[in-house]
């Protein structure tokens, strides 16, 4: 009775670990690229599961044989020579383990970093998303809009989202459509998802940057091409224009809802790519500066220079 009982405890435990399995995001996927990572996941836990069973098995079997038994207390076991047939294997198989596990990581990392197979010959939907303390800014340069906390895209469609910061770094996810990348200030990172299913999909901050990065949470919704060309319109027909002034209200904001623009940032604060990217940001005044502090420090190598001649030529004299 007592074994039927942990049988049957056990089997209850396995079923509510199975079902709570459906309210694990990541292996939920809604896209290619986070079908192939969910895939890699799974695959990886099976691997370490088989390898905990040989352990677990191993275990069970060397307790059980060479336990503690009653011999007399002058026994003393017969000598043995090692066993090279089981080295090799305990030296062979970790490698080839880790080998396989490695080999799968590399090719499915670099096949994430693409655009999905099957849509590289569609045109991406480029949008610029961009964190602030605690929201996120969505821009389309293509129809000139720009949402706050929330993207809508067009479904079976590839989209490259741009990804750089105004304050923390920060990581952009929406587990059901591709992994994390990060979201820094003087670079941007680009992540190309494509969403296959229509539906609303949870993206959120995955970095520990801050008190408010729990709360960066946005929409994502994926919708039919006409659904999406409708919305586009309807935007530009009501939403109001994004001026400099209220976007670095908003940046001083911390927590704010949803909102809707006709235009983007872009315009007046260009994303740190290009001439724009890193701590120089294409102005002229740093490189004048720098260079009249190169005239200034060559200008006094030489009169530093010219005052040794001259003291040489004094201590000379004397």
């Amino acid at each position: 009775m007592k074994r039927k009982g942990l049988l049957l405890a056990g089997f209850s435990a396995l079923l509510v670990l199975l079902t709570g399995c459906n309210s694990l995001a990541v292996l939920n996927p809604k896209g290619p690229v986070a079908k192939t990572q969910s895939e890699v996941i799974i695959f990886s836990m099976i691997v370490m599961a088989l390898i905990l069973l040989v352990v677990y098995v191993l275990y069970v079997v060397i307790i059980s044989k060479y336990r503690a038994s009653k011999a007399a207390p002058d026994y003393e076991p017969p000598h043995e020579e090692g066993n090279w047939l089981l080295e090799m294997i305990w030296i062979v198989i970790p490698i080839i383990i880790v080998t396989v596990l490695s080999v799968v990581t590399v090719r499915s990392t670099s096949a994430v970093e693409k655009v999905p197979a099957g849509y590289e010959d569609q045109k991406p939907l480029v949008i610029y998303a961009s964190s602030s303390d605690w929201k996120w800014h969505f821009s389309y340069p293509e129809e000139g809009i720009e949402t706050v906390n929330y993207v809508n895209i067009p479904v079976n469609r590839p989209v490259e989202f741009r990804l750089y910061s105004f304050s923390a770094i920060t990581s952009f996810w929406v587990p059901q459509l591709g992994g994390q990348k990060y979201a820094m200030s003087d670079m941007v990172n680009t992540l190309n998802l494509v969403a296959e299913h229509q539906g609303s999909f949870v993206g959120k901050n995955s970095n520990f940057s801050g008190k408010g990065f729990s709360q960066m949470e946005f929409e994502v919704l994926a919708m039919s091409d006409k659904e999406y060309a409708e919305w586009i319109k309807d935007v530009k027909n009501t939403a109001s224009e994004l001026t400099e002034e209220e976007f670095n209200t908003l940046l001083e904001t911390n927590f704010v809802g949803r909102k809707t623009y006709t235009s983007t940032h872009l315009d007046f604060r260009p994303a740190p790519e290009g001439e724009n990217a890193g701590h120089d940001h294409g102005g002229s005044t740093d490189s004048e500066s720098n260079s009249d502090s190169e005239m200034d420090h060559s200008e006094m190598d030489h009169s530093n220079m010219d005052m040794d001649h001259s003291t040489d030529n004094t201590t000379n004299g004397n």
